[in-house]
């Protein structure tokens, strides 16, 4: 997983390159931006190169292969285990960092959850970042730096990596062989994520995205039973549901910018629909229900009760 397979984000590459190239490698870093922009794939590269002891990993030695299968003994990786990291796996990868390398010039490891260490955790962690042993690699990885704890941030070197241009999502799935139609209308729609992107043009989830926005744009006060319904089928549905509240929010921009520059849809394969609740709603309320939106996916992230949180929007999705 060579640097050269990760896109659009050249200006954080150049910076790992060039301190690969000066022997200026810091022993933390944190990567912060959106999900599924390249964070991890980057994180992975620049541990191979340095493994590879180069500023552009071979691929082919086998320290790259066995980074490429996740099978190399120097290189840990750490994600939350449910809501949080906790206390005993930071003690954990201590004690795995403090060990001789195996193979590899030193230890590394990549946190994937950044922003998801507790205050214990957090603190364990510090001990680490101020004194890492053997001169290890930490790689921190996050969607939200801003809570990422503080004392953590303040220890690493960050760097922000950025959305995706739609042109190089679309170009990417056409080589992934996608249809061409997907990958444009997926491009637009998945807000600069590269994995999202995938997953919208997958087979099916075009189509669902439809029954979806008609499901809920029919939603009525006067059918209460209708609103909870459909709170609880789409809260039980974990995985998919950050994802179908995207494409909602994509919906409702389009009919705020409809009457200014309908050329400009995501959505424009749904343009009928799109002028449709444009006519019917005033700007204001399509500006409330993109905030009341966003707050409640900024709830959700933070572990709030979903069929609650869904049932309390979906009312105001309702009243007309």
């Amino acid at each position: 997983m060579p640097f050269s397979e990760v896109i659009g984000q050249d200006l954080a590459v150049s910076v790992l390159r060039r301190s690969i190239a000066m022997n200026r490698v810091s022993h933390a870093y944190l990567f912060s931006g959106i999900e599924g922009c390249g964070k991890k794939k980057t994180a992975l590269a620049f541990v191979q190169a340095v493994f590879c002891g180069r500023d552009e990993a071979c691929g082919v030695c086998s320290s790259c292969r066995k980074i490429a299968s996740g099978q190399h003994p120097d290189l840990h990786l750490l994600e939350p285990d449910g809501a949080f990291i906790k206390i005993d796996q930071v003690r954990e990868l201590q004690k795995e960092l403090s060990y001789r390398p195996f193979e590899a010039p030193k230890k590394a490891c990549i946190i994937d959850g950044a922003d998801k260490f507790n205050l214990a955790s957090g603190n364990a962690l510090l001990k680490t970042l101020e004194e890492p042993p053997g001169n290890a690699l930490m790689i921190l990885i996050t969607t939200e730096r801003s809570t990422v704890l503080q004392t953590i941030l303040s220890r690493c070197q960050a760097l922000t990596f950025h959305p995706l241009p739609a042109a190089l999502i679309e170009e990417r799935l056409m080589r992934d062989q996608f249809p061409a139609q997907a990958a444009r209308l997926a491009a637009t729609l998945c807000g600069g994520s590269l994995k999202r992107g995938i997953e919208i043009a997958t087979d099916g989830v075009l189509e669902g995205r439809v029954r979806f926005l008609e499901r809920v744009l029919a939603l009525e006060l006067k059918d209460i039973a209708k609103v909870f319904a459909a709170a609880e089928e789409f809260a039980a549905d974990k995985e998919g549901l950050p994802g179908l509240l995207e494409l909602l929010l994509s919906f409702l921009r389009d009919v705020l910018i409809y009457r200014s520059t309908p050329e400009a849809l995501a959505n424009a394969d749904l343009a009928l629909l799109v002028e449709r609740e444009a006519s019917r709603c005033r700007e204001g309320r399509v500006m409330e229900l993109i905030e009341q939106l966003m707050n409640m996916r900024r709830m959700l992230a933070r572990n709030v009760n979903a069929r609650l949180a869904l049932e309390v929007f979906f009312m105001k999705l309702a009243a007309r």
